[in-house]
């Protein structure tokens, strides 16, 4: 067996080494055969060279969300399975596969795992494996992104931030043959269920189901904040009156003006319109 490993050196902390060293003992142990690449920057091509000279059976990405992205724009209806090793600060998909966040027990999977098909979504032709928004989130993901620090009260900082600067939209969305007008602070495209801190965004998220929810959030008084966030984390956010949900496997959102769109973690820009369509079980990745 040929396992093609894709490490991010910027991820985690400072673990390369050890991974390394983690990965030639597997490979003594297992017997299988394997080779590196350590991310630099632009990485596309020289993964997708790689790809078509090593012929690699796996491909095992190492790094957080934004690297798990990168792997699966690149083996997209390739049939070549993904096994993810989380080294990210909040490894949302990880989470979502039950992959282990210690190295030792994700390279276990990586080898005696199995393999399942799951949906991408293409969001404005850029491919989305987790969850992307528009909104409120996404300039909390902009601030988090800029912020030296890492974790959950990180984020919460930035999050109580934007708070005072709550800024609402109107979203003009068509799906399925209908078009709906809905005013909103932010509207999420789930194709996943929940994000990296463990908040359920997406109650009804199935990865294989070949449909991805638009996660409404409605305008609200700033005191529900820790009533929304509540019901986040109890996986009852569907049960608040400033939520609305709607499967659908093709959209198309209009926004009143410019907002800030962030897909797996990574802001791409300020955008109004917005195109999203389902994947359907376009990439196979290794799980428990």
């Amino acid at each position: 067996m040929r396992i093609l490993f894709v490490i991010n050196p910027k991820s985690g902390h400072g673990g390369e080494k050890n991974l390394k060293n983690l990965i030639s003992d597997r490979s003594k142990s297992e017997g299988f055969d394997y080779q590196l690449i350590v991310m630099s920057g632009d990485d596309t091509e020289r993964i997708s060279e790689k790809l078509k000279q090593y012929k690699p059976d796996i491909v095992a990405a190492a790094g957080g969300d934004g690297t798990i992205n990168l792997m699966a724009g690149i083996l997209a209806n390739t049939g070549i399975p993904l096994a993810i090793i989380p080294q990210g600060s909040a490894n949302g998909m990880a989470k979502e596969l039950h992959i282990p966040a210690k190295t030792e027990n994700a390279l276990e999977i990586l080898i005696n795992g199995k393999t399942q098909e799951i949906d991408l979504i293409r969001i404005n032709e850029k491919i989305c494996i987790h969850l992307a928004d528009v909104g409120l989130n996404a300039r909390v993901v902009k601030r988090f992104e800029n912020d030296a620090k890492r974790g959950l009260l990180t984020y919460a900082k930035h999050l109580f931030g934007e708070m005072f600067l709550l800024k609402k939209y109107v979203f003009n969305i068509t799906y399925d043959g209908n078009t709906i007008r809905r005013k909103g602070v932010s509207i999420t495209f789930a194709n996943a269920s929940q994000y990296g801190t463990g908040a359920v965004i997406n109650p009804k998220g199935i990865l294989d189901d070949g449909k991805f929810e638009l996660v409404i959030i409605k305008p609200f008084p700033r005191i529900k904040l820790l009533s929304i966030t509540w019901k986040m984390f109890m996986n009852k956010l569907h049960t608040s009156d400033y939520v609305e949900i709607i499967s659908c496997d093709k959209a198309h959102v209009m926004s009143s003006r410019k907002t800030t769109l962030q897909v797996d973690g990574e802001v791409l820009g300020k955008v109004k319109e917005i195109s999203i369509e389902s994947m359907h079980k376009a990439l196979t990745v290794i799980v428990p």
